[in-house]
């Protein structure tokens, strides 16, 4: 059962000395129940929120969210054109605790709010870009994660290999992915500070405005691509090339080539990663969805073959280069001479 605004804003009085709440009503940001959530309102004008977790999963979140918002100083969140959650205090309820944060103004994102405008699209670019040019060592000081481009290469192989492994996975989009994660020139990139977690949920917005990004807990270290698999959901591909536009104008340090390739193979790998879940679970449910968007992805990639993941389009790789690159891949059922040529033509077309 949820818990009533008016006991969240009696918490939320524990947790901050001397707060003086006026009114209170029920936040509808936190999507599927996973926090119970109240905007107050305090006396002088403040507005704040209170959140408690629902299920353990959440308060293992809330946790690792409360050490990245701690590792954001003064001096970075200066840096940054939006607002980051701001932690006031925290209070025992029950077997868990509720935080009290600074309220931002806004409203939740969705990909359409892509379409609203020039302006609000490019504002996702920059406000994604103000993070990657934060200096690493708001991470390594607050001893958070950090991830080099051949641990990023290596984590999207594993994704890779136990897909393949429950057989499901047509035999293009297994060379597809196995030409992108041995393609070394698609991993070299400078590892930025990441958010690590973003999609359209995590940003607030206000007219044409990014205003705050919430959900903070997997900062860290890592491959700014990470942070732009999102945009491949995108209806519009207009829409997604201004997200990128305004990320390539705010964005410090070198350029990153293969910035857009590396996201769009993090989305294929996603529903790879829905695959793997459904079969740990053995969820067939989850499988057939999985199969069903992974047959769509394996359809559109063989229209879209200006458009591959690897970076070597001059060469034509021989049927046994890729029967080599495969060999690593624990499929049940041999890949047929056939598949291997075509494989092979893509490569040349590309």
């Amino acid at each position: 059962m949820a818990r009533s605004s008016l006991t969240l804003a009696a918490l939320a009085t524990a947790a901050v000395a001397g707060l003086d709440v006026v009114s209170t009503t029920p936040l509808s940001n936190d999507q599927g129940g996973r926090f119970d959530s109240a905007l107050l309102n305090i006396r002088g004008g403040d507005q704040l929120v209170v959140r408690v977790p629902t299920a353990r999963e959440a308060e293992i979140e809330q946790s690792s969210d409360l050490v990245a918002l701690r590792a954001l100083t003064g001096g970075s969140r200066k840096r940054l054109p939006f607002e980051a959650p701001e932690f006031l205090g925290q209070a025992p309820i029950g077997e868990t605790r509720g935080i009290v944060y600074r309220y931002i103004p806004g409203y939740p994102a969705t990909l359409d709010s892509l379409e609203v405008s020039v302006e609000l699209a490019e504002s996702f670019g920059r406000a994604i870009a103000a993070i990657h040019s934060l200096p690493t060592s708001v991470i390594t000081d607050a001893g958070l994660p950090v991830q080099s481009a051949a641990e990023a290469a290596r984590t999207a192989r594993t994704v890779k290999d136990r897909a393949a492994a429950t057989g499901r996975v047509p035999t293009e989009l297994l060379t597809r992915w196995s030409l992108a994660v041995e393609d070394s020139a698609l991993w070299q990139f400078q590892p930025t500070v990441i958010h690590g977690a973003l999609g359209p949920e995590s940003f607030l917005i206000a007219g044409e405005h990014v205003t705050g990004i919430l959900d903070w807990s997997n900062f860290k270290v890592g491959d700014p691509a990470a942070d732009l698999y999102w945009l491949s959901s995108v209806s519009r591909e207009e829409s997604a090339t201004r997200v990128f536009a305004g990320y390539n104008t705010g964005r410090l340090g070198p350029v990153d080539r293969q910035l857009r390739k590396r996201a769009r193979l993090y989305a294929e790998l996603e529903i790879a990663k829905w695959l793997v879940h459904g079969s740990d679970l053995r969820d067939s449910a989850i499988i057939d969805d999985a199969v069903g968007m992974l047959a769509g992805l394996a359809t559109t990639a063989q229209a879209d073959l200006v458009n591959p993941l690897s970076t070597d389009t001059g060469r034509v790789m021989a049927v046994d280069e890729v029967e080599e690159m495969l060999k690593s891949t624990p499929r049940p059922e041999p890949v047929s001479a056939r598949d291997h040529a075509n494989a092979a033509r893509i490569s040349d077309d590309d």
